[in-house]
Order: structure tokens, then C-alpha cells, then sequence
């Protein structure tokens, strides 16, 4: 297993992007060590002190008014944890909740916290040696920080709660006892430290915007296909048109689809003499559409790459002022809006892919390919219903796509008045991105099978390459067989990757 050696404040997405579909192991610069020692020398005098400081000697939201006795401060920690492991619903994915832990270690190391260096160390070790917390996927507002399910995380450090480890869900303390962890006991400031922050909201709109970003990618080949398949034009890939324009996106998503088609013998055969003027917006659009989601993803992008950079627990120790200071950086409107963001890109992308299905499985528009793609049309229903299941898929994902962030609702005796709705913004992102591989993955078989139709015309070889690949795992449609198998070999094929790999398109930077 990897591990990477991070640098709180510098890490980029492609670690972030790593840790996350490589599930790598992270570890703290030491350099960074000096900072978070720091800190908590400054916690530690305010706890020897007699101000109140919110979280280290006082109770917590509408509580904060009330003093905590020194020799109660561990107590007190420990109460946090508990009293808000209040999460429902299935646990999150080991992968989403590894790199929760990364951003939660990447928060700490930015010395503004006040842990010791011991808590830092636990997590690092769980990561390590595959300690992994169950976390409830519901509970969090997006404010305050992700109380509800950091707590679960927490409360597994401590020997509490679940986790999984070698493949087995175990009560926190075996587990960590299993990996030869000992449990931590919290000092003051050290639980807040540990709930406080966007760390679980963070987690879920970067795993939405990597999975988006591969998707998008992918969408530019499926469309490539579906182009040749009906015998589209390529003239609206012409680089002035994009350049004429100017936006980054929308130049490279035609520059991409130039690539993938050039060399086509279907294309070649159709330039000269074609009665049709102009294809359908979803053919001749696809650079604009495509290629602005693109751009927007990368403005989401630029969001969680700050963020996941960022300290967002509360209070904040501010070294050089010499200051403990109540603030309000947990609040996770940032990360609502950057998934309300993604949330848009997605449903777009697949509402224009729905439309390219429609397209190719209709004889009046396909230019000459058989109802439903199927060679035996009427005994033979081909690829109705898949096209029936995309239109399902992206009306679903456009009513996901209503915007999170401004359904702010009060909370906790309306001490935390407003919320970002950051958490559940994000999570829908996953279920968008799995709606959103389907439906390429239908577009994916059906242009392929329309490429077929075309023979002994050929398309590229570039994406003949991307035919084979799809009949390493999905024969060509005959006769009507069980059809539910072949969508999701296609789905799988679009999340992983398989399909970009297959083009061979190198996918740039999310942050140019």
C-alpha cells in the first residue's frame, strides 16, 4: 500500500484523487509537526488558566455559557463524542471514509487546533493498518462542522463504536486491539477538534467530483461513437468555431472528439453529398454542453481544493496573535455550493447522452439504422427499452440536481441558525455519478452497436479500439436476450475508467 507524505496547506487533488481510488495510506509532513505542538501548549495554558474558552472549559452550542471544572475538561471530551454519535442510515464506503480521515488529518496539521500529536499519530495508524470506522451515511446539516457522523470516527479512536477491520465489522475496541492500537483518551479541545469541520461533506463532493470528471471523459467517447454511428457531421468540431468562443472546456472537449474521430472511414463516406444540413443540437452541441460542465467542475474543483487544505474546526488557536478565537470555518457553505455545482454538471452530461440514445434507436433520425438497433425489428425489440431506462435515469438525476445549499433550516435551540445542507449535497453526488454511468454505459452499447451496422465501413482506430473493448464484455445484439447484465458490464465499464483507458485519452488536471 502507498503512503503518501502530505503537506497541510499544499496538497493538491491528484493526492486527494489517490488517496481516494487507491485508498493510500497518508501521513503528516513533520514539518508540520512544530505547529500542532504549538497550539497545544496554547490550549494547555487556557485550560491551567481562568477564561472561559469555548469547547476547552465550557459546554458546547446553546451550552457554551456554562464553566467547566479543569479536573472535568477529559470528561468533557469524552461526553462530546458520545452524545453525538447520533447517525442513521448505512455506513459510508470505506473509501469515502478513508479520505474523510485523510482531510480530517490534513485539518489538524494545520497547527490551528490544539491537538497533540498523539491524536494525529491515531489516525495515521488507522489508516496505516486498515482500521476502518463505520460511519452512518445521515445526520449532518453541513454546519457546526459534520457533528453527527466525524463523531463516529472519534468515538473509534476512543474504543467505542464500530469498525472494519480485515474484512470484518467489530466492535471499535477489537478492532483497534486487533491492529495493536491502543485507545486514546482525549484531552481538552481534542474532541471538538475531532467533530468540528467539512471534513465528511469535503469527502463525499470530492469523491462526486472525481467520479463526474471521469464520467464527463468518458461522455466525449460515447459521443465520439454515437457521431459515427448515425452518421453525423464533424464539421462542428471545426477548432475556429471553439476558438471563437474561448472557453477552456468547450476547446477541449471538441479538440478531444477531433482526436477520437479522425481517420474514419464512416465519416469519410458521408462529406460530400449529404442532404442534411445540421444535426440535432445533442450531436452538434456536445463540445458546448460537455464542455461547459467541464468548466464548471473545475470551478467546483478550485472550492474543495481550498477546502480540503483548509483548518475548520472551532475554536481556532492563532499562534502568532496568541489568541484562541471562536469562529466560524466549520461552516460548510463552500463545499454546498461546489456540490450543487457538480450536481448540475452530471445531470447535464447525462441528459444530453439520454438524448443521443433517443437519437440512434429512432429510425427517422438515425440515417438509415434499424428500429431500436436490432436486425430483426418487430419479432425483436433491440434496444427500446434500455433508451426507456436513460430517460428514468436522467429525469431522476435532474431532480436530484435542485440545489442543497439553500435549504438552510435552524438548529440546536437556533444557536446554529443557519446550515449549508453541505452534507447531504454531496452524498446524492454518488448516486448521480451511478445514474450518470448508466446511462453512457447505454449510449456506450448502442453506438457501438450502430458502428457495427456500418460495416464493412469502419470508424476510427481509435475508437474501434473502444468496440473491442466493449465486446470483451458485451456481445453485439442479435436476437432479444436478458438485457439487465449487458447495462451494467457497460456501467462498470464507464465508471472505472476501462472506456477512457480503452480511447486513450489522457484526462488533464481538474485545476489547470
Amino acid at each position: 500500500m502507498t503512503t503518501l507524505t502530505l503537506t497541510p496547506g499544499a496538497v493538491t487533488l491528484d493526492h486527494l484523487a489517490d488517496i481516494y481510488w487507491n485508498e493510500a495510506s497518508v501521513r503528516l509532513d513533520p514539518a508540520s509537526h512544530s505547529a500542532i505542538e504549538r497550539a497545544h501548549a496554547r490550549i494547555a495554558k487556557a485550560v491551567a488558566g481562568t477564561d472561559a474558552v469555548y469547547g476547552v472549559n465550557t459546554g458546547f452550542g446553546k451550552l457554551a455559557s456554562v464553566k467547566i471544572a479543569s479536573k472535568d475538561t477529559t470528561t468533557l471530551q469524552r461526553n462530546l463524542i458520545l452524545s453525538h454519535c447520533c447517525g442513521v442510515g448505512p455506513a459510508i464506503s470505506r473509501r469515502e471514509t478513508r479520505l474523510l480521515m485523510a482531510l480530517k488529518l490534513l485539518s489538524l496539521g494545520r497547527g490551528a487546533s490544539g491537538v497533540r500529536l498523539e491524536v494525529v499519530a491515531q489516525i495515521e495508524e488507522m489508516l496505516a493498518k486498515g482500521v476502518t470506522p463505520v460511519i452512518p451515511a445521515q445526520g449532518s446539516v453541513g454546519a457546526s462542522g459534520d457533528l453527527a457522523p466525524l463523531a463516529h470516527m472519534a468515538a473509534v479512536m476512543m474504543g467505542h463504536g464500530q469498525a472494519e477491520y480485515l474484512g470484518k465489522i467489530l466492535p471499535g475496541a477489537e478492532a483497534l486491539a486487533a491492529a495493536g492500537i491502543a485507545p486514546l483518551v482525549l484531552g481538552p479541545k481534542e474532541g471538538l477538534a475531532l467533530i468540528n469541520g467539512t471534513q465528511f461533506s469535503t469527502a463525499f463532493a470530492l469523491a462526486g467530483l472525481f467520479g463526474a470528471w471521469r464520467a464527463a471523459h468518458s461522455a466525449l467517447v460515447t459521443s465520439a461513437l454515437s457521431t459515427d454511428a448515425i452518421m453525423g457531421s464533424t464539421a462542428p468540431l471545426q477548432p475556429e468555431i471553439h476558438a471563437l468562443r474561448g472557453h477552456p472546456g468547450q476547446i477541449q472537449a471538441a479538440e478531444t472528439m477531433r482526436a477520437l474521430l479522425a481517420g474514419s472511414e464512416i465519416r469519410e463516406s458521408h462529406i460530400v453529398g449529404d442532404a442534411r444540413v445540421q444535426d440535432p443540437y445533442c450531436i452538434r452541441c456536445q463540445p458546448q454542453v460537455t464542455g461547459a460542465a467541464m468548466d464548471v467542475l473545475r470551478m467546483a474543483a478550485r472550492t474543495l481544493g481550498i477546502e480540503a487544505n483548509a483548518a475548520t474546526d472551532n475554536p481556532l488557536v492563532l499562534i502568532e496573535a496568541d489568541l484562541i478565537v471562536s469562529g466560524g470555518n466549520f461552516h460548510a457553505e463552500p463545499v454546498g455550493f461546489a456540490a450543487d455545482m457538480i450536481a448540475l454538471a452530471i445531470a447535464e452530461i447525462g441528459a444530453i447522452a439520454q438524448r443521443r440514445v433517443a437519437l440512434i434507436v429512432d429510425p427517422v433520425l438515425s440515417f438509415n439504422l434499424p428500429p431500436f438497433l436490432t436486425p430483426n425489428p418487430g419479432l425483436n425489440s433491440g434496444y427500446m427499452i434500455a433508451e426507456v431506462t436513460t430517460a428514468a435515469l436522467m429525469s431522476e438525476n435532474k431532480h436530484l440536481a435542485n440545489p442543497c445549499v439553500t435549504d438552510s433550516t435552524p438548529t440546536s435551540a437556533n444557536q446554529e441558525d443557519h446550515v449549508s445542507m453541505a452534507a447531504h449535497g454531496a452524498r446524492r453526488l454518488g448516486a448521480m455519478n451511478e445514474n450518470l454511468a448508466r446511462i453512457l454505459g447505454v449510449e456506450l452499447l448502442c453506438a457501438a452497436q450502430g458502428i457495427d451496422f456500418r460495416a464493412p465501413l469502419a470508424t476510427s482506430d481509435t475508437l474501434q479500439r473502444v468496440v473491442a473493448r466493449v465486446r470483451q464484455d458485451v456481445a453485439a445484439l442479435g436476437e432479444d436476450r436478458y438485457l439487465a447484465p449487458d447495462l451494467e458490464r457497460a456501467a462498470v465499464m464507464i465508471a472505472s475508467g476501462d472506456i477512457v483507458n480503452a480511447a486513450g485519452i489522457d484526462m488533464p488536471e481538474l485545476i489547470a
